[in-house]
């Protein structure tokens, strides 16, 4: 039994200290083991397209938050996947969204723009009991997201594709009645099949005028020509942590756009020691048998 470490060898070095700690009994190895039918565990962001010369492997631990890097449909039925869940990761999607929601709300994509001009132009200021404020994704970091909007006064609610009982906020199965009573509409769904291009034409064409957009998602969740045009028929502004293409190119529209703010996939980073904790809670929760925290359904792709 052997852990291998597939990602960047800094971090790795840092999760080797911890596994020495840790887990003294568990061989860990960076880029390559001695022995590959020993390696039962994985950490990686990719997984290697052929899997075959580690015959006893396991378990595939994601060294970030996201798993839509992994062709599940490639991988062993047999090989278990695992998000990253360390508690930073969440903390940092807190921060980040309080902070784009924020910006929206009190127009900064508009005074960043006059301040570029060398224009002094108040706006209306308005209140947050007004500005209803809706998630889209309800899972971990949805549900911690809207316990950190509770104390600006918003009106919150969220989007699910299943119910979900929570205290305190309207939720939505239905896209199209939670998209009409959206005025900042934040995205932080997984990517699967069925969230590819959802942030689309049709999707704008449902929200408020003059609603804004925070996508702290996945890139390939945004059709950014649908959202160009979104901009130009009222949408008031966006927030992007994510695009797609992942970086934009230089000369992209998005850059300059003056009701646009973009961040490059910064909202949240994997902390490597915290990192290192989640997978070794992991390792010891599947060698006793118990529930692993993070472990995917590879049927729903999250």
């Amino acid at each position: 039994m052997a852990v291998l470490y597939l990602s960047e060898a800094k971090r790795g070095a840092v999760f080797q200290a911890a596994f020495a700690q840790e887990l003294p009994d568990l061989p860990f190895h960076i880029a390559t083991a001695p022995d590959p039918a020993a390696v039962e565990y994985m950490v990686t962001w990719t997984a290697p397209t052929d899997l075959s010369q580690w015959p006893n492997l396991r378990l595939i631990f994601s060294v970030g938050a996201g798993i839509d890097q992994f062709d599940l449909a490639a991988l062993p039925p047999h090989v278990g996947v695992v998000r990253m869940q360390e508690p930073g990761i969440m903390r940092q999607m807190q921060e980040m969204a309080v902070m784009s929601t924020l910006a929206l709300h009190r127009d900064l994509p508009v005074y960043l723009d006059q301040g570029r001009k060398g224009v002094w132009r108040a706006r209306q200021n308005r209140s947050t009991a007004d500005c209803r404020v809706g998630v889209m994704g309800l899972g971990r970091l949805g549900q911690a997201v809207l316990q950190a909007l509770r104390p600006f006064g918003f009106r919150l609610a969220g989007w699910s594709r299943s119910p979900k009982d929570l205290a305190g906020i309207d939720v939505f199965t239905d896209l199209d009645r939670f998209l009409a009573q959206t005025d900042i509409l934040i995205c932080l769904l997984p990517l699967t099949r069925q969230t590819r291009d959802i942030l689309n034409d049709d999707l704008f064409d449902l929200l408020p005028r003059d609603a804004r957009l925070v996508h702290l998602g996945r890139g390939a969740q945004l059709n950014m020509q649908a959202l160009q045009r979104a901009l130009d028929r009222g949408l008031a502004s966006a927030f992007l942590d994510v695009t797609d293409p992942e970086p934009l190119p230089p000369d992209h529209w998005a850059w300059a756009h003056p009701r646009v703010i973009i961040t490059p996939h910064v909202a949240s980073q994997t902390d490597a020691g915290m990192g290192a904790t989640h997978v070794i809670a992991g390792i010891r929760a599947d060698r006793a048998g118990a529930e692993i925290p993070g472990l995917i359904d590879r049927a729903r792709g999250y």
